[in-house]
């Protein structure tokens, strides 16, 4: 299959090389850029971009600025890197589309594994319809779910977060992050609606329910390990 494009912007070399060095190793293409103005460039001149990661602090553009100009033509998948952790920031990125926020310092390891679910779940690291760990098969085409062989009845929603569980399978995933992606920015209610997700969930997962872990104060994280 072809190698994917992924387009790293950050005005610090260093850091460039850094997440350039993972994603090749990964066997990416990686393309970068030094500030926001060069990245707009780059976005113009490739048609094939993947994916785009985009640190907020720049000189000449800014990652916003960048990111609001982009969403202007296209969906091209956006994780932002940022040295703040301010939830006003956050909550800015998301309005503006970002399909991912990582504060610095992050490891560049789940970096990677956050570009690899990103690209899953658009179907860019091919249609994969199948989905397996821990003794679980999901079959996203048929919608079923079996559990060392034996099918399991899942309600929608249920089916949809053990998938993104299994997609984002040892990256620890906050109760908002979760809402984003699975109820897909459409639920304004409180976060702990996941709280009774995943305790359905686990119930009906017997004894593999053990997979989710409770990440206490944040969220929760799908490890076979």
């Amino acid at each position: 299959m072809e190698r994917l494009k992924i387009l790293v912007v950050d005005d610090e070399a260093r850091m460039r090389k850094l997440v350039k060095d993972f994603l090749v190793k990964s066997s990416y293409d990686v393309m970068e850029a030094e500030d926001g103005s060069q990245a707009l460039d780059i976005f113009y001149e490739q048609k094939d971009i993947a994916l785009i990661i985009l640190d907020v602090m720049m000189p000449k553009l800014d990652g916003w600025e960048v990111c609001r100009e982009i969403r202007q033509y296209s969906r091209v998948p956006v994780i932002m890197l940022t040295a703040k952790s301010d939830e006003r920031d956050e909550l800015l990125g998301f309005q503006l589309g970002v399909d991912e926020y990582i504060s610095k310092p992050f490891s560049p390891k789940i970096l990677v594994a956050r570009v690899e679910a990103i690209l899953r779940r658009t179907n860019q690291l091919g249609s994969e319809q199948t989905l397996a760990a821990g003794g679980i098969v999901i079959d996203k085409a048929a919608h079923s779910v079996a559990i060392d062989g034996k099918s399991i009845d899942l309600s929608y929603k249920e089916f949809e977060l053990l998938a993104y569980f299994l997609e984002n399978k040892g990256i620890a995933l906050s109760r908002e992050k979760i809402l984003n992606n699975v109820w897909n920015y459409d639920y304004f209610g409180d976060a702990r609606t996941i709280d009774t997700h995943v305790k359905k969930l686990r119930s009906k997962m017997e004894g593999k329910g053990e997979l989710i872990k409770t990440i206490w104060g944040m969220g929760y994280k799908f490890d076979v390990e």
